[in-house]
Protein backbone atom coordinates (compact mmCIF):
# COMPACT_ATOMS: atom_id res chain seq x y z
CA UNK A 1 0.00 0.00 0.00
CA UNK A 2 2.52 2.26 0.90
CA UNK A 3 4.30 1.52 -2.31
CA UNK A 4 1.58 2.54 -4.23
CA UNK A 5 0.82 5.35 -2.47
CA UNK A 6 3.94 6.75 -3.19
CA UNK A 7 4.33 5.84 -6.55
CA UNK A 8 1.18 7.80 -7.03
CA UNK A 9 2.20 10.52 -5.56
CA UNK A 10 5.85 10.70 -7.64
CA UNK A 11 3.51 10.33 -11.19
CA UNK A 12 0.31 12.77 -10.48
CA UNK A 13 2.05 15.12 -7.87
CA UNK A 14 4.83 17.22 -9.99
CA UNK A 15 3.17 20.22 -10.79
CA UNK A 16 2.34 20.56 -6.83
CA UNK A 17 5.56 19.99 -5.83
CA UNK A 18 7.01 22.56 -7.85
CA UNK A 19 4.51 24.90 -6.82
CA UNK A 20 5.20 24.51 -3.20
CA UNK A 21 9.18 25.16 -4.03
CA UNK A 22 8.92 27.80 -6.22
CA UNK A 23 9.36 30.23 -3.03
CA UNK A 24 10.48 33.90 -2.84
CA UNK A 25 11.22 35.40 -5.72
CA UNK A 26 11.95 39.05 -6.52
CA UNK A 27 11.25 41.21 -9.60
CA UNK A 28 12.47 44.72 -10.01
CA UNK A 29 9.84 47.33 -10.42
CA UNK A 30 11.69 49.99 -12.74
CA UNK A 31 10.12 53.73 -12.25
CA UNK A 32 8.59 54.14 -15.88
CA UNK A 33 5.15 53.23 -16.39
CA UNK A 34 5.46 50.56 -18.70
CA UNK A 35 8.28 48.94 -16.43
CA UNK A 36 5.80 49.25 -13.33
CA UNK A 37 3.02 47.56 -14.94
CA UNK A 38 4.77 44.73 -16.72
CA UNK A 39 6.55 44.05 -12.58
CA UNK A 40 2.95 44.05 -11.31
CA UNK A 41 1.54 41.91 -13.75
CA UNK A 42 4.73 39.27 -13.09
CA UNK A 43 4.01 39.64 -9.40
CA UNK A 44 0.10 38.41 -9.82
CA UNK A 45 0.81 35.77 -11.94
CA UNK A 46 3.76 34.38 -9.87
CA UNK A 47 1.68 34.10 -6.68
CA UNK A 48 -1.60 33.01 -7.83
CA UNK A 49 -0.48 31.20 -11.25
CA UNK A 50 2.83 29.40 -9.89
CA UNK A 51 2.47 29.54 -6.05
CA UNK A 52 5.55 31.94 -5.32
CA UNK A 53 6.07 34.30 -2.78
CA UNK A 54 7.25 37.35 -4.66
CA UNK A 55 8.49 40.99 -3.53
CA UNK A 56 9.13 44.04 -6.11
CA UNK A 57 12.61 45.55 -5.55
CA UNK A 58 12.85 49.45 -6.59
CA UNK A 59 15.44 49.68 -9.26
CA UNK A 60 16.76 51.20 -12.92
CA UNK A 61 18.96 49.45 -15.40
CA UNK A 62 22.23 50.09 -14.43
CA UNK A 63 21.52 49.44 -10.81
CA UNK A 64 19.74 46.43 -11.69
CA UNK A 65 21.76 44.81 -13.75
CA UNK A 66 24.94 45.52 -11.65
CA UNK A 67 23.36 43.50 -8.90
CA UNK A 68 21.67 40.31 -10.85
CA UNK A 69 25.07 40.21 -12.23
CA UNK A 70 27.59 40.26 -8.88
CA UNK A 71 24.84 39.47 -6.10
CA UNK A 72 22.92 37.71 -8.17
CA UNK A 73 19.10 39.35 -7.34
CA UNK A 74 16.44 40.82 -8.07
CA UNK A 75 15.70 37.08 -10.17
CA UNK A 76 13.81 39.31 -12.74
CA UNK A 77 13.79 42.73 -14.47
CA UNK A 78 10.90 42.53 -16.33
CA UNK A 79 12.10 45.13 -19.37
CA UNK A 80 15.73 46.38 -19.67
CA UNK A 81 16.58 48.72 -22.54
CA UNK A 82 19.65 46.79 -24.08
CA UNK A 83 21.15 49.11 -26.44
CA UNK A 84 22.89 50.70 -23.36
CA UNK A 85 24.20 47.89 -21.76
CA UNK A 86 25.27 45.26 -23.88
CA UNK A 87 28.99 44.83 -22.14
CA UNK A 88 27.24 44.03 -19.12
CA UNK A 89 24.35 41.87 -20.91
CA UNK A 90 26.76 39.97 -22.53
CA UNK A 91 29.45 39.54 -19.80
CA UNK A 92 26.67 38.17 -17.76
CA UNK A 93 25.29 35.93 -20.07
CA UNK A 94 29.05 34.58 -20.75
CA UNK A 95 29.85 33.75 -17.50
CA UNK A 96 26.89 32.12 -17.01
CA UNK A 97 25.36 34.62 -14.28
CA UNK A 98 22.09 36.05 -16.04
CA UNK A 99 19.81 35.54 -19.25
CA UNK A 100 17.43 36.61 -21.67
CA UNK A 101 13.70 36.27 -21.13
CA UNK A 102 11.34 36.86 -24.06
CA UNK A 103 10.69 40.42 -25.66
CA UNK A 104 9.48 42.43 -23.48
CA UNK A 105 8.15 44.72 -26.26
CA UNK A 106 7.82 42.80 -29.64
CA UNK A 107 8.37 45.58 -31.66
CA UNK A 108 11.50 46.92 -29.28
CA UNK A 109 11.61 49.97 -28.18
CA UNK A 110 12.17 53.65 -30.01
CA UNK A 111 14.34 56.74 -28.85
CA UNK A 112 14.56 60.12 -30.85
CA UNK A 113 14.64 63.83 -30.90
CA UNK A 114 11.16 65.04 -31.40
CA UNK A 115 9.21 68.15 -32.50
CA UNK A 116 5.25 68.59 -32.14
CA UNK A 117 3.57 67.56 -35.89
CA UNK A 118 2.07 70.77 -35.71
CA UNK A 119 4.97 72.56 -35.91
CA UNK A 120 6.09 70.61 -38.86
CA UNK A 121 2.80 71.23 -40.69
CA UNK A 122 3.95 74.90 -40.85
CA UNK A 123 7.38 74.69 -41.05
CA UNK A 124 8.01 71.34 -43.20
CA UNK A 125 11.88 71.44 -42.68
CA UNK A 126 11.49 70.90 -39.12
CA UNK A 127 11.07 67.27 -39.62
CA UNK A 128 15.27 67.60 -40.28
CA UNK A 129 18.13 68.73 -37.47
CA UNK A 130 19.44 71.06 -39.84
CA UNK A 131 15.21 72.80 -39.96
CA UNK A 132 15.17 72.49 -35.94
CA UNK A 133 18.79 74.83 -35.96
CA UNK A 134 17.75 76.71 -38.67
CA UNK A 135 14.63 77.59 -36.90
CA UNK A 136 16.46 77.61 -33.52
CA UNK A 137 14.66 80.62 -31.68
CA UNK A 138 11.26 78.96 -31.88
CA UNK A 139 12.04 76.72 -29.62
CA UNK A 140 12.20 79.61 -26.72
CA UNK A 141 13.50 79.04 -23.21
CA UNK A 142 11.15 78.51 -20.35
CA UNK A 143 13.92 80.70 -18.38
CA UNK A 144 16.38 82.62 -21.00
CA UNK A 145 15.08 84.52 -23.53
CA UNK A 146 18.28 84.42 -25.29
CA UNK A 147 18.52 80.68 -25.37
CA UNK A 148 16.53 78.02 -27.55
CA UNK A 149 15.00 75.12 -25.02
CA UNK A 150 16.18 71.34 -25.94
CA UNK A 151 14.48 68.79 -23.34
CA UNK A 152 17.35 66.28 -22.16
CA UNK A 153 16.61 62.31 -20.51
CA UNK A 154 16.81 63.32 -17.02
CA UNK A 155 19.92 62.80 -15.61
CA UNK A 156 19.44 60.13 -13.12
CA UNK A 157 18.41 57.80 -16.41
CA UNK A 158 20.80 56.12 -18.50
CA UNK A 159 19.81 58.02 -21.70
CA UNK A 160 20.99 60.79 -20.34
CA UNK A 161 24.48 60.11 -21.48
CA UNK A 162 23.21 59.72 -25.39
CA UNK A 163 21.34 62.93 -24.93
CA UNK A 164 24.40 64.97 -24.07
CA UNK A 165 27.06 63.51 -26.34
CA UNK A 166 24.18 63.97 -29.31
CA UNK A 167 23.80 67.50 -28.41
CA UNK A 168 27.54 67.69 -28.18
CA UNK A 169 27.92 65.92 -31.53
CA UNK A 170 25.18 68.07 -33.62
CA UNK A 171 26.63 71.21 -32.08
CA UNK A 172 23.34 72.71 -30.69
CA UNK A 173 25.17 74.67 -28.03
CA UNK A 174 26.24 76.41 -31.54
CA UNK A 175 23.19 77.31 -32.81
CA UNK A 176 22.19 78.50 -28.71
CA UNK A 177 20.43 76.00 -27.34
CA UNK A 178 20.89 74.95 -23.81
CA UNK A 179 20.18 71.41 -22.16
CA UNK A 180 17.78 71.23 -19.98
CA UNK A 181 17.49 68.92 -17.42
CA UNK A 182 14.10 68.69 -16.11
CA UNK A 183 14.79 66.53 -13.30
CA UNK A 184 12.22 63.59 -13.87
CA UNK A 185 10.12 61.26 -16.40
CA UNK A 186 7.38 63.14 -15.07
CA UNK A 187 8.46 66.42 -15.57
CA UNK A 188 9.69 66.06 -19.22
CA UNK A 189 6.15 64.17 -19.93
CA UNK A 190 4.59 67.10 -18.71
CA UNK A 191 6.50 69.48 -20.56
CA UNK A 192 5.83 68.17 -23.81
CA UNK A 193 2.19 67.92 -23.16
CA UNK A 194 1.91 71.33 -21.88
CA UNK A 195 3.60 72.36 -25.15
CA UNK A 196 0.97 70.48 -27.22
CA UNK A 197 -1.93 71.42 -25.01
CA UNK A 198 -1.17 75.24 -25.76
CA UNK A 199 0.10 74.28 -29.51
CA UNK A 200 3.44 75.74 -28.78
CA UNK A 201 7.34 74.70 -29.47
CA UNK A 202 9.36 72.10 -28.32
CA UNK A 203 12.15 69.84 -28.51
CA UNK A 204 13.69 67.18 -26.85
CA UNK A 205 14.26 63.56 -26.29
CA UNK A 206 11.66 60.99 -26.00
CA UNK A 207 10.57 57.10 -26.49
CA UNK A 208 7.80 54.83 -27.06
CA UNK A 209 6.13 53.09 -26.11
CA UNK A 210 4.61 56.02 -24.04
CA UNK A 211 1.03 57.27 -23.43
CA UNK A 212 2.86 60.60 -24.21
CA UNK A 213 3.31 59.76 -27.68
CA UNK A 214 0.45 57.71 -27.84
CA UNK A 215 -1.53 60.93 -27.23
CA UNK A 216 0.47 63.32 -28.96
CA UNK A 217 1.22 63.53 -32.70
CA UNK A 218 4.98 64.06 -32.80
CA UNK A 219 7.60 63.64 -35.30
CA UNK A 220 11.15 62.13 -34.67
CA UNK A 221 13.54 64.33 -35.85
CA UNK A 222 16.01 62.96 -39.09
CA UNK A 223 19.77 63.41 -38.57
CA UNK A 224 20.48 62.73 -42.04
CA UNK A 225 23.15 60.43 -41.38
CA UNK A 226 21.09 56.63 -40.65
CA UNK A 227 22.27 54.52 -37.98
CA UNK A 228 25.67 53.86 -36.82
CA UNK A 229 25.44 51.04 -34.32
CA UNK A 230 29.17 50.65 -33.79
CA UNK A 231 29.36 54.49 -32.71
CA UNK A 232 26.50 54.44 -30.64
CA UNK A 233 27.86 51.31 -29.15
CA UNK A 234 30.84 52.35 -27.85
CA UNK A 235 30.61 56.15 -28.03
CA UNK A 236 27.60 57.75 -27.59
CA UNK A 237 26.53 55.73 -24.90
CA UNK A 238 29.66 56.29 -23.40
CA UNK A 239 29.77 58.95 -20.54
CA UNK A 240 33.35 59.05 -21.20
CA UNK A 241 33.50 59.38 -25.01
CA UNK A 242 35.36 62.54 -25.80
CA UNK A 243 34.41 62.49 -29.44
CA UNK A 244 30.93 61.59 -30.38
CA UNK A 245 29.62 61.62 -33.45
CA UNK A 246 26.22 61.91 -35.04
CA UNK A 247 23.69 58.99 -34.84
CA UNK A 248 19.78 58.53 -34.53
CA UNK A 249 19.22 56.08 -31.92
CA UNK A 250 19.20 52.81 -33.06
CA UNK A 251 16.05 50.73 -32.58
CA UNK A 252 16.20 48.72 -28.79
CA UNK A 253 15.27 45.99 -28.08
CA UNK A 254 13.74 45.03 -24.84
CA UNK A 255 14.17 42.17 -22.89
CA UNK A 256 13.04 40.75 -19.85
CA UNK A 257 16.52 39.41 -18.07
CA UNK A 258 16.61 36.78 -15.31
CA UNK A 259 19.33 35.39 -13.27
CA UNK A 260 20.77 32.08 -13.98
CA UNK A 261 20.23 30.61 -10.84
CA UNK A 262 16.45 31.53 -10.89
CA UNK A 263 15.86 30.08 -14.53
CA UNK A 264 17.28 26.78 -13.66
CA UNK A 265 15.44 26.68 -10.23
CA UNK A 266 12.38 27.49 -12.14
CA UNK A 267 12.31 26.79 -16.03
CA UNK A 268 8.28 26.69 -15.88
CA UNK A 269 8.11 30.50 -15.12
CA UNK A 270 11.23 30.99 -17.48
CA UNK A 271 8.40 29.45 -20.45
CA UNK A 272 6.09 32.26 -19.40
CA UNK A 273 8.68 34.49 -19.40
CA UNK A 274 9.76 33.84 -22.64
CA UNK A 275 5.86 34.09 -24.09
CA UNK A 276 4.74 37.32 -21.95
CA UNK A 277 5.44 40.32 -24.32
CA UNK A 278 3.51 43.40 -25.74
CA UNK A 279 3.42 45.39 -28.98
CA UNK A 280 3.88 49.05 -29.07
CA UNK A 281 0.37 49.71 -29.91
CA UNK A 282 -0.70 47.26 -27.11
CA UNK A 283 1.18 48.95 -24.38
CA UNK A 284 0.20 52.75 -25.58
CA UNK A 285 -2.85 51.53 -25.11
CA UNK A 286 -2.36 50.73 -21.73
CA UNK A 287 -0.08 53.36 -20.69
CA UNK A 288 -2.62 55.84 -22.04
CA UNK A 289 -5.41 54.60 -19.93
CA UNK A 290 -3.07 54.51 -16.97
CA UNK A 291 -2.30 58.19 -17.04
CA UNK A 292 -5.95 59.31 -17.84
CA UNK A 293 -7.05 57.20 -14.80
CA UNK A 294 -3.69 58.16 -13.04
CA UNK A 295 -3.69 54.54 -11.97
CA UNK A 296 -0.68 53.06 -9.90
CA UNK A 297 1.38 49.79 -11.38
CA UNK A 298 -1.06 47.26 -9.13
CA UNK A 299 -4.35 49.07 -10.10
CA UNK A 300 -2.94 49.09 -13.87
CA UNK A 301 -2.20 45.23 -13.55
CA UNK A 302 -6.09 44.60 -12.33
CA UNK A 303 -7.60 47.00 -15.06
CA UNK A 304 -5.30 44.51 -17.68
CA UNK A 305 -5.92 41.63 -16.16
CA UNK A 306 -9.63 41.92 -15.72
CA UNK A 307 -9.61 43.67 -19.52
CA UNK A 308 -7.04 41.67 -21.66
CA UNK A 309 -7.76 37.88 -20.89
CA UNK A 310 -6.86 37.34 -24.82
CA UNK A 311 -4.07 38.64 -23.94
CA UNK A 312 -2.19 37.41 -21.15
CA UNK A 313 -4.31 33.89 -21.55
CA UNK A 314 -1.84 33.32 -23.96
CA UNK A 315 1.48 33.25 -22.24
CA UNK A 316 0.42 30.56 -20.07
CA UNK A 317 -1.22 26.91 -19.96
CA UNK A 318 -5.18 26.28 -19.28
CA UNK A 319 -4.31 25.21 -16.03
CA UNK A 320 -2.11 28.02 -14.51
CA UNK A 321 -4.57 31.04 -16.59
CA UNK A 322 -7.70 29.85 -15.03
CA UNK A 323 -5.99 30.16 -11.08
CA UNK A 324 -4.73 33.95 -12.22
CA UNK A 325 -8.41 34.40 -13.02
CA UNK A 326 -10.22 32.94 -10.37
CA UNK A 327 -7.90 34.77 -8.40
CA UNK A 328 -9.17 37.82 -9.83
Amino acid sequence: MKIRLLALLFFISPSVFAEQTCGKVTIAEMSWASATLIANIDSFILEKGFGCETELIPGDNTITLTSMYERGEPDIAPEIWTNAFKEILEKGINDKRIRYGGKSLSDGGEEGFWVPKYMVDEYPELSTIQGVIKHAKLFTHPEDPDKSAFYSCPSSWSCQTASANLFTALELDKADFDLIDPGSGVALSASLAKANFQHKPWFGYYWAPTAVLGKYDMVKVDFGTGVDEDEYANCTTNIDCESPKVTMHPPTIVYTVITEPFAVREPQIVKYMNKRSFTNAQMNKLLAWVEENQADGKTAMEYFLTARPDIWRTWLTPEIADKVAKAL
